[in-house]
């Protein structure tokens, strides 16, 4: 079973599964957003320092990032999507999120100075004025959007901060106005309602909706067990589900898919056949505890002794003994 970080970078690599995430933040779970209308783009964010005495390049690796090409209303749009995925809260993550879209801004204005640097190398000769040529851009040029969602995978509320201005120590409004504020992009399971899974149209919103409720084995059996929803899961949720939970549910796929509900059902019954494993177990070991007490006070036995066959130490041996007749 891989790690969390490795899983979960996998399965938000699918195009279906990106799409569906983005689809749920932009459109409220309509189909919007086409899987086949995505094109993987350079994890890498390098972002090239301004001025004379600029230093080294900053680089920064994101976890997906895709380039998203479509006709939406007769517009044609262009923008950059990316996803960072959290297993656990990240107290800096409008800061984060931040310094990541302004690296990729910067990258497309870098980008727009190498094209025209390149086709005047070319003697396609582009007209630059003095202010365009400074800046590498053009008055009229213009730049995507980079849009950046947070998916966090943990069965708790997020309770980090959600913008720039919450990190922020002062709350002086007057002084807060001339701070430009970020606000992040959030899935939390936990703080979703249950029909909000119901707008994914893959299943991402399954998998979502088993971390939340993954904390309370009533609920979640309650959950899964209602429909057909849970009976029919393609594997790499599955898989994905095991590993964010650590529920080591043991199933079988039958033509890529699996019935987590009897997953679900094997797990409980192996649960409860260990309960009673252990509990007949602890009357055997109570039992036997009893006769080496009644051994002591006998004075067949001293205490040394009866804790030695017992593997505890006298101490251990008298304070599970006290009371025993």
């Amino acid at each position: 079973m891989g790690d969390i970080d490795t899983e979960s970078k996998k399965y938000m690599s699918d195009n279906a599964h990106f799409a569906d995430a983005f689809n749920y933040l932009i459109y409220d779970g309509e189909p919007v957003i086409e899987p086949d209308a995505l094109s993987p783009l350079d994890t890498a964010e390098i972002v090239i320092p301004y001025g004379n005495e600029a230093r080294e390049p900053e680089q920064k690796y994101r976890d997906v990032l895709r380039l998203w090409q479509a006709m939406t209303d007769g517009e044609a749009i262009y923008a950059v999507l990316g996803g960072e995925i959290q297993a656990k809260v990240h107290y800096a993550m409008p800061v984060k999120d931040m310094l990541y879209d302004s690296m990729h801004y910067a990258k497309q204005v870098e980008a727009a100075k190498k094209s025209y640097r390149s086709q005047n190398e070319k003697k396609e000769k582009i007209r630059l004025t003095g202010a365009e040529f400074l800046s590498g851009f053009r008055k009229e040029d213009k730049l995507m959007p980079v849009i950046t969602l947070v998916i966090y995978l943990g069965a708790s509320e997020w309770d980090g901060p959600m913008s720039i201005h919450e990190m922020i120590s002062t709350k002086n409004i007057q002084l807060l106005r001339f701070v430009p504020d970020y606000r992040i992009h959030l899935i939390a399971p936990a703080q979703m309602e249950d029909e909000e899974f119901l707008k994914f149209t893959t299943d991402f919103g399954k998998v979502l909706q088993f971390i939340k409720y993954s904390g309370n084995k009533e609920k979640l059996y309650e959950v899964t067990h209602e429909g057909d929803r849970f009976r029919n899961l393609d594997v790499d949720s599955a898989n994905l589900i095991n590993v964010v939970t650590g529920s080591q549910l043991k199933f079988e796929t039958k033509g890529g898919l699996v019935d987590m509900c009897t997953a679900i059902d094997e797990m409980r019954k192996e649960s409860r056949n260990q309960g009673r494993q252990e509990g007949r177990q602890e009357g055997r070991q109570e039992g036997f505890l009893e006769a080496l007490s009644g051994l002591v006070r006998d004075g067949i036995l001293t205490i040394a002794d009866a804790a030695k066959r017992a593997g505890l130490s006298p101490a251990e041996f008298q304070s599970k003994t006290a009371g025993m007749k």
